[in-house]
């Protein structure tokens, strides 16, 4: 009997599993799906572990910050007493420097007109874009190719100026001409530059020339000649001494001048 059950070897083993190529590609495919999606937990840890590093470190710099103004509110608290704590405040240097560069100047001043020998009153209108000159009898002509204007000074009875010129005629290159919009329609105005003082300013200014007799001032500054090198002190008028020219009052009679001054706001 145990010779008869012995079995041929081989003849009832089982068969070895096989693989068609569509199921190993599925299975290199979730092979592939698990080790991306390890390294992307590995990743999302470490990052995790660079943002705790970073929140203790902030959170040691706030507990330092806090230390120290204990400390602070301590030393205060010691301090105080009767008398008042100062606190130093930080000066901003470079705006400093900025404003003490630039010339304080008054709401009017008297300004000077080399080119033409006179002083005039000067209303400051940080409100106008150009500076404005009262002219009458404007009169555009050409030289030598270009667009010149040829005008005299709008002045009236109550203006202050050097005597002499109030007829004289100005002569001057057109710079350009600027529109201006009123209720009656636009108008187009000539620009001139002339060589203009107030106090230690000495600028070529430009000016647009307009008949301003029915104004309180034959002349006003506006933002183009005040930008970056002056600022106005609305509580003052006359700042910078009136200058000095042949024909004219000596500076030191400017007060009685300004005394009757037409402060009032033009229209």
């Amino acid at each position: 009997m145990i010779s008869g059950c012995a079995l041929t070897p081989g003849s009832h083993s089982e068969p070895e599993p096989t693989l068609s190529p569509d199921a190993f590609e599925t299975r290199i495919g979730q092979l592939e799906e698990r080790i991306v999606q390890s390294c992307d937990r590995s990743d999302a840890l470490a990052a995790n572990g660079r943002h705790q590093a970073e929140l203790l470190a902030e959170l040691r710099d706030a507990g330092v910050t806090l230390r120290h103004l204990r400390g602070d509110i301590e030393r205060l608290e010691q301090r105080r007493g009767d008398e008042p704590v100062l606190v130093p405040a930080e000066c901003n240097t470079e705006l400093s420097e900025t404003l003490a560069a630039k010339e304080m100047v008054g709401r009017a001043e008297w300004i000077g007109l080399p080119d033409v020998g006179t002083y005039l009153r000067a209303r400051v209108d940080s409100g106008a874009n150009t500076s404005a000159l009262s002219a009458t009898d404007i009169t555009r002509f050409e030289r030598d190719g270009e667009d010149w204007v040829r005008f005299k000074l709008g002045l009236t009875d109550d203006d202050v100026f050097v005597e002499h010129i109030r007829d004289e005629w100005i002569e001057r290159p057109v710079e350009r001409r600027v529109r201006i919009l009123q209720a009656a329609g636009s108008e187009s105005r000539p620009v001139v530059s002339l060589l203009m003082t107030l106090g230690p300013i000495r600028e070529t200014v430009e000016f647009t020339l307009s008949d301003r007799t029915h104004l309180n001032y034959p002349v006003l500054l506006g933002r183009r000649f005040l930008m970056d090198i002056a600022l106005i002190d609305v509580a003052e008028n006359y700042i910078h001494p009136r200058p000095e020219f042949p024909g004219g009052r000596p500076a030191s009679e400017a007060p009685q001048d300004e005394v009757n001054d037409r402060d009032e706001e033009e229209g």
